[in-house]
Formats: C-alpha cells, sequence, structure tokens
C-alpha cells in the first residue's frame, strides 16, 4: 500500500478527486496540488460553488435535466420547438447536444439504455413520463439521439415499439464519417454504417 505524503485532510481530498471520471490516482494528486497552491483563486471558489450546488440543484420533472430550477431552463425556454423532443440517454448527451447549437427542441433523459447485462429493464428508465408527452397534441417527432452501442439500439427500438401507438415521426442521430474523418482510420462498422446511410449529393 503507498505511503501517505499528506496529512488525512489532503489524502481524502485527492482520493475524493480520484472518484472523477477521467482522473486517476496520480491526476489527482496533481489536481490536488493546483488546488492548493492556488487557494484563493480555485479552492476556495470551487468550495463554494460545490456547496451552492449541493443545495440547490434538483432534476427537471419534466424532461430530466439537471438545473437550479424545476421545470429547467430548457423547458422553461418559449423559443424551444415543443413539436419536437429529443430522446438521450444521460444529461451529458443533452449537454452535448446544447453545446452543438445544432437542435432547438425539448428534451428527454431516460436515464440510462436498457441492458441485461447490468440488469436495467424498461421500469428502470424514464419511459413512462416519454410515451406520456409524446401523446402531446403539439408533438411531430421524436429525435433519437442514443448512443450506437448494442445496448443503445436494443433501447431506441424498444422506444420505437413504445411510440408505435401514437402517430409519430421517430427518427435517429446519421451514423458514419465524422466531419473532418479520414476513411482509412475509421472502423469497419462506422464505414458499413457511412455507406447504408449515405444521402443525395
Amino acid at each position: 500500500m503507498p505511503q501517505a505524503v499528506a496529512g488525512p485532510e489532503i489524502e481524502r481530498l485527492i482520493q475524493l478527486l480520484a472518484r472523477m471520471p477521467g482522473l486517476g490516482p496520480r491526476s489527482a494528486r496533481r489536481a490536488a496540488l493546483q488546488l492548493i497552491k492556488k487557494r484563493e483563486t480555485l479552492l476556495a471558489p470551487l468550495a463554494d460553488a460545490m456547496r451552492v450546488a449541493s443545495e440547490r440543484i434538483v432534476v427537471c420533472q419534466t424532461c430530466g435535466n439537471v438545473d437550479t430550477r424545476d421545470p429547467c431552463t430548457i423547458c422553461c425556454d418559449e423559443g424551444r420547438d415543443p413539436a419536437i423532443l429529443v430522446v438521450v440517454e444521460d444529461v451529458s448527451d443533452l449537454w452535448a447536444l446544447e453545446r452543438s447549437g445544432a437542435v432547438t427542441a425539448r428534451y428527454h433523459v431516460l436515464g440510462g439504455v436498457l441492458s441485461a447485462l447490468d440488469g436495467v429493464r424498461p421500469e428502470h428508465l424514464n419511459l413512462d413520463s416519454l410515451v406520456a408527452r409524446a401523446a402531446e397534441p403539439a408533438m411531430r417527432e421524436i429525435i433519437l439521439a442514443l448512443n450506437a452501442t448494442v445496448d443503445g439500439q436494443t433501447t431506441a427500438h424498444y422506444v420505437t415499439e413504445s411510440l408505435k401507438a401514437h402517430n409519430l415521426k421517430v427518427t435517429r442521430l446519421a451514423h458514419g464519417v465524422p466531419v473532418g474523418g479520414e476513411l482509412d482510420y475509421l472502423d469497419e462498422g462506422t464505414l458499413t454504417a457511412a455507406i447504408r446511410s449515405r444521402t443525395p449529393f
């Protein structure tokens, strides 16, 4: 077992940082050291922001986004198209789509995908409220923005079947060659999807 290099408070900070995605023990130590070195400009404001976040952040009861208000900022935005609903697996996917600025629709966060291996069944996902939202008179299209994994595609098929009773257009994101991608560096699955999803030029 590695020997502690600092007091228990600093070791606890390092251990907690190491639990963050993308941070291992070494990166956590570097991050902790940076926070400690810049206590006034980084550590104190971060601690304050985390305290406020833990007190005020809620899950939107309409779409499943996280925000400091319920309904969330996106659900309250009058400029959003009420006829289009983008279905995503997680809040991080919603945020990624928002960063792109490609869509001004409303969202629905499932909270995961169906997975037999992980024991995730339909009742574990936010599906009932999705079906209820799909029944709204203004709704025209559901965009399935789920990951191109086996579980993501299984979930997409399940959602499509669940929405069959509603006369809606159900679409999914295109799969294939990324912008700026070179064919030689792409895997066979991506190239196959790109050929099958080809569009007129």
